[in-house]
């Protein structure tokens, strides 16, 4: 069987969303490689940074924050929970609410995981000069807020 090439009026690697989730991809796996030897999934990765910036959150406070639809997040916490890298402690203020705090293992972890990340960021960024480091971090937020915008 031949295939057939043609001219695509917009190739992808003309199209910025294509590049983009190949970059992810690629971040993606280099994270989840330097994660293995700690046995943290990179879905579990994304809870932890949140929890990191901001211990206590609520479950769609942190679905929100990652990006995890709400079935996602349940599995999440209660794996997280399992392995003891947090606790849930009911709303002082709304009993109806549940908050997840890091443990104390959840938050040992915290240096030596986010070394592996900035390693894979070293390596990404190679050659970038400050500058252009700052102006493609402000095209991506500048991206996002315009896609965010468009969503409604």
């Amino acid at each position: 069987m031949s295939k057939t090439s043609r001219a695509a009026p917009f190739p992808m690697e003309q199209s910025i969303g294509s590049q983009v989730r190949r970059t992810h991809r690629l971040f993606a796996q280099a994270l989840q490689a330097a994660l293995a030897p700690q046995e943290i999934p990179l879905g579990m990765w994304y809870f932890l940074r949140a929890l990191w910036e901001e211990d206590g959150l609520t479950q769609r406070e942190i679905s929100e924050r990652v990006g995890a639809t709400a079935p996602t997040a349940v599995e999440q916490l209660r794996n997280m929970e399992k392995r003891g890298l947090l606790s849930r402690r009911a709303s002082e203020e709304d009993r109806r609410k549940v908050h997840f705090h890091l443990t104390e293992l959840g938050r040992s972890v915290e240096t030596e995981l986010l070394a592996y990340a900035e390693g894979v960021n070293r390596i990404a960024m190679e050659g970038f000069t400050e500058g252009e480091i700052g102006f493609l971090r402000l095209a991506l937020m500048r991206m996002q807020d315009n896609l965010a915008k468009a969503k409604g």
